[in-house]
């Protein structure tokens, strides 16, 4: 699919499947380093008491924290150039979690629910993708949404979701791309297997991300990140957090890409 016609679809029905984003090798490699994160982010939860009782069992809070593999995804221009389409070549991460579903279970996806809160007719604020690394099926929870229904302020019921809604049936190395204001669900996964994937939501950079990503990865070696990835993750536009950061020489900035 081409760039504007991938913006066209975002804009008009409010989202779009794109196949073959990931090469089958990086798939298998976010998928080994994915299971790897969720036993790390589970022991996390249960050094606190919750474990698997946590509501977000099995979702990654910050998945660039385990591994380049991550942190190269948003340096792969068939991923990040329909992102650009449409918030701009400024835009940044508001969010990049897991959505994987359990064997014979659901995940805190399959509410029905939108990930941005906010309506402004005629301006998309935040843009979604679900980067599926494993078939996505309607046996495994493929996730269920409603075209054309970003400018709807009220929640469909989960039956109107079922009857009038469509599903991402798409194979792994596929990234469904969405305006954050689609009303979607996760499904149930009735297979005995694990079904991956990853979530990416990005802003206009000047909006907050969800959780401050450049300090999270503050003690991470960075060396050799591609520009753009660092751009994407939120490090160009750090706001200034003393007098010396703001008055500080161009070069030293701590927000130093270009204002949209």
């Amino acid at each position: 699919m081409t760039l504007p016609s991938i913006a066209e679809q975002i804009t008009e029905t409010g989202s779009v499947v794109v196949h073959d984003v990931l090469s089958p090798a990086d798939v298998a490699e976010a998928k080994s380093a994915l299971m790897t994160a969720i036993e790390k982010e589970g022991e996390y939860h249960r050094t606190r008491g919750s474990g698997h009782q946590h509501r977000d069992y099995a979702m990654v809070l910050v998945c660039s924290l385990y591994g380049r593999i991550f942190i190269d995804l948003l340096a792969n221009p068939r991923f990040i150039e329909p992102f650009n389409g449409v918030l701009g070549p400024g835009c940044i991460v508001y969010a990049y979690t897991s959505s994987s579903m359990p064997p014979r279970g659901g995940n805190y996806s399959t509410r029905v629910h939108v990930d941005s809160p906010r309506i402004i007719p005629g301006y998309i604020t935040n843009m979604g993708s679900t980067i599926l690394l494993d078939d996505f099926t309607a046996d495994n929870g493929a996730t269920y949404y409603l075209p054309g229904s970003q400018l709807r302020a009220d929640a469909p019921s989960a039956e109107e979701l079922l009857s009038n809604g469509k599903r991402v049936i798409a194979p792994a190395g596929s990234v469904w791309f969405f305006n954050a204001r689609v009303w979607h669900a996760g499904g149930e996964n009735k297979t005995d297997k694990w079904r991956h994937a990853l979530t990416v939501n990005m802003c206009r950079p000047f909006m907050k991300q969800r959780i401050d990503i450049p300090r999270v990865m503050s003690g991470m070696d960075l060396t050799g990140v591609p520009e753009v990835a660092l751009q994407k993750l939120g490090f160009r536009a750090q706001v200034p957090a003393s007098y010396d950061e703001y008055y500080a020489p161009p070069e030293k900035r701590t927000y130093t890409q270009a204002v949209e």
